[in-house]
């Protein structure tokens, strides 16, 4: 691996230029390289209610929090949702990766919920959102595979939640069986897999059975160990199997690679946003 950062641009330059496909996978650190972060003043400014009554100490563990009540748990999940899906508009990095790969023959492979990749003018039929999206809703029970959007309600419950609860006549009930309805984001047993979730699989893999003799470029954005083997693994994995694919991978934390991929391997520690503005 080069270690002088201008080697590694060009060398970056270069393959950016040369690539017939481009495959993009996009992690937590994407988004919050972008600002969309989960701890700090983001954090406490939106918060502070829920932080004082229930100890939080940021969005992500959050998520887990046992509470007592459905009517708790929807009044702190309605706002993450807002504050992170529904109010931002498309990030500047966003877009500005979008910029770079608009009119190249590219597909996104994500593990981000926020629907920032649409928002920023990503072809939807060309993002595999591996794990959900916070705004859909889904059975809790996955008695069935429809999703239904949530932001009208997610606003009410924004608008008429008092002390960290909403009203109960908001709760949301699956429409088939009667259970709670739950947030479309793979953390339990039952997340939904619809005809659109195996329908962006197939064109994902279909993309991916197009690169085999063609220069293809893997760009990894701000992918950590959370889930590994969704993009990090894979990428790495196929970067070493096939000789006309190199990767890059840009993550201020770890940029380690399992396999010695020689000069097909970059990596960089540096902002993602100004790898981003300098590739341009």
């Amino acid at each position: 691996m080069l270690s002088d950062y201008g080697e590694r641009m060009g060398k970056f330059k270069k393959l950016f230029a040369e690539a017939e496909k481009i495959v993009i996978g996009g992690g937590a650190g994407l988004s919050s390289a972008a600002g969309l972060t989960y701890a700090g003043k983001r954090f406490t400014d939106n918060f502070s209610d829920f932080i004082e009554k229930y100890g939080m100490t940021d969005m992500y563990s959050a998520g887990f929090y046992p509470f007592e009540t459905p009517e708790e748990k929807w009044a702190y999940w309605s706002r993450h949702i807002c504050l992170n899906r529904w109010d931002p508009p498309a990030a500047d990095l966003y877009k500005k990766l979008y910029s770079l790969v608009k009119d190249r023959d590219y597909f996104v492979i994500t593990t981000n919920v926020d629907g920032q990749f649409e928002k920023a003018g990503f072809d939807a039929r060309r993002i595999f959102a591996v794990q959900g999206d916070y705004g859909k809703l889904q059975c809790s029970r996955g008695c069935h595979d429809r999703l239904y959007d949530d932001e009208k309600l997610v606003r009410e419950m924004v608008a008429e939640q008092r002390d960290c609860r909403i009203p109960s006549h908001l709760l949301p009930k699956c429409p088939v069986c009667g259970e709670d309805m739950e947030v479309h984001v793979r953390k339990g047993p039952y997340f939904v897999q619809n005809k659109e979730w195996y329908g962006a699989e197939r064109r994902y893999d279909d993309f991916m059975r197009g690169c085999e003799g063609k220069q293809t470029l893997l760009i990894e954005l701000g992918v950590g160990y959370n889930t590994p083997t969704i993009i990090r693994f894979p990428f790495e994995q196929r970067a070493a199997e096939h000789k006309e694919c190199a990767l890059c991978r840009i993550n201020r934390e770890d940029c380690r690679a399992l396999f010695d991929l020689g000069g097909r391997y970059i990596c960089f520690d540096e902002p993602i946003g100004k790898i981003l503005s300098e590739i341009r």
